[in-house]
């Protein structure tokens, strides 16, 4: 993954960690399409919208205003994506489930040919309502060609 050996997640913290592990995984994310490794890079962005919506919650003040049913599990991306998108945080039109599927095919075969730009534009409305973007990519460390 694009953070391994760049941040220690657990030293920084339940709000940077995540915040960090977020935007390292959009920069690496975006590389890999670039790339054209396209299975890699929606599995990269996968991870960065975990952690964008886990440093979002980890704010108590923003955990507070969400619109959260009883007994919802947070700590569970599907639930916690619902009471995003229910709160008015995650813009209703993203379909979720249909990016889960997507990743799922992901892990199991590479999508070359398919058009990843719409579903890149999605996810960046996303991140920027999340508040993880924009970003100055050179706060970030630098990157490891290691890493992929």
């Amino acid at each position: 993954m694009p953070h391994a050996g760049l941040m220690d997640e657990a030293s920084l913290g339940p709000a940077a960690g995540p915040l960090q592990r977020a935007r390292l995984h959009i920069r690496g994310g975006k590389r890999r399409l670039a790339q054209g490794k396209i299975a890699a890079g929606i599995v990269t962005l996968y991870d960065a919208l975990d952690g964008a919506m886990q440093w979002y919650v980890s704010s108590p003040e923003r955990l507070a205003s969400l619109r959260i049913t009883a007994g919802e599990e947070l700590n569970n991306d599907k639930t916690l994506f619902r009471a995003l998108q229910r709160s008015g945080v995650i813009d209703s039109t993203f379909n979720y489930e249909d990016f889960d599927s997507l990743v799922e095919r992901a892990l199991r075969e590479e999508l070359t040919g398919y058009d990843y730009r719409p579903l890149l534009v999605s996810l960046e409305k996303i991140m920027t309502g999340l508040g993880v973007m924009p970003f100055d990519e050179a706060s970030l460390p630098p990157e490891d060609p290691a890493t992929f």
